[in-house]
């Protein structure tokens, strides 16, 4: 995945500098400017053209809405906004901002907002992609915009982007896991143990949380607490209460439980 050229503006310059040795551990991040006022911000934006800004909102003369208002309409990046305060939650999000976070930003935090200005960047890709792609049917069958679509979203499958890494942070370490790379995943109590190449590494994320991010044609859950890497299963045998077992590449066995045995059933008639 192409790198997001980030610019970070904010007026206190410890605060700039922070953030920005703590992006240098994200290597999707490219940091191409630093911003010390509203100002400032704007003529980067518009010489540079970044792809993401992390933008804080109290600055003095022209705050972070400002900056946003007064953005030119061809060239908006995504904005996570960056403050200690709360209570302009609801503003950001009028104007389209991807994210809001609170000063100060843990590690965990600032994952989940880099994955999703990855995914947003995904998706708008995507868009760009389909766009393309409809002009160059409409010009080389004379269809109309709207029959070429329906062709398109007809052949489609799932086009949802996933995130292809997750972060796991281990006291002051972040372990970064190729997702595709993740085995099977079982809860043990408020936490996920995230088994993984020979390895297991535990996160505190609810199940659901954690399916979310999973792209659903790859992993299946198969019990309450059990999610599986489809790739990593060899073989399935039924037992005498209508359950299931899977044995895995690793030689793991996981069982499948009666409300999930439907989409084993599924995975093992394909």
């Amino acid at each position: 995945m192409a790198q997001l050229r980030t610019i970070i503006v904010d007026d206190e310059q410890l605060a700039r500098r922070g953030l920005s040795l703590r992006l240098e551990e994200f290597s999707e991040i490219d940091v191409i400017a630093q911003c010390s006022n509203g100002h400032e911000a704007l003529q980067a934006i518009n010489t540079l053209s970044p792809d993401l800004v992390f933008l804080d909102i109290q600055m003095p003369g022209m705050n972070g809405f400002d900056v946003v208002a007064n953005l030119q309409s061809d060239n908006v990046p995504l904005i996570i906004f960056v403050t200690a305060f709360d209570q302009y939650a609801l503003d950001a999000f009028k104007v389209h901002a991807i994210d809001y976070v609170l000063k100060p930003i843990d590690d965990e935090r600032l994952s989940e907002s880099i994955e999703r200005a990855l995914s947003q960047k995904e998706q708008e890709k995507t868009q760009v992609s389909k766009e393309k792609l409809v002009k160059l049917m409409m010009s080389a069958t004379g269809s109309s915009a709207a029959d070429v679509e329906e062709m398109i979203d007809a052949d489609e499958t799932d086009i949802t982007p996933y995130p292809t890494t997750l972060n796991i942070k281990d006291g002051s370490d972040i372990q970064r896991l190729q997702i595709n790379d993740i085995e099977w995943i079982d809860a043990a109590g408020d936490y996920m143990c995230v088994h993984c190449q020979g390895k297991t590494h535990i996160m505190r994320k609810t199940m659901k949380e954690l399916e979310a991010l999973l792209n659903p044609s790859i992993f299946l859950r198969v019990h309450r607490s059990t999610i599986v890497n489809i790739n990593c299963v060899a073989g399935a045998q039924t037992l005498n209460n209508g359950e299931f077992m899977l044995t895995l590449t690793t030689d793991n066995t996981l069982k499948v439980s009666r409300s999930y045995r439907d989409g084993v059933k599924k995975l093992l008639a394909n």
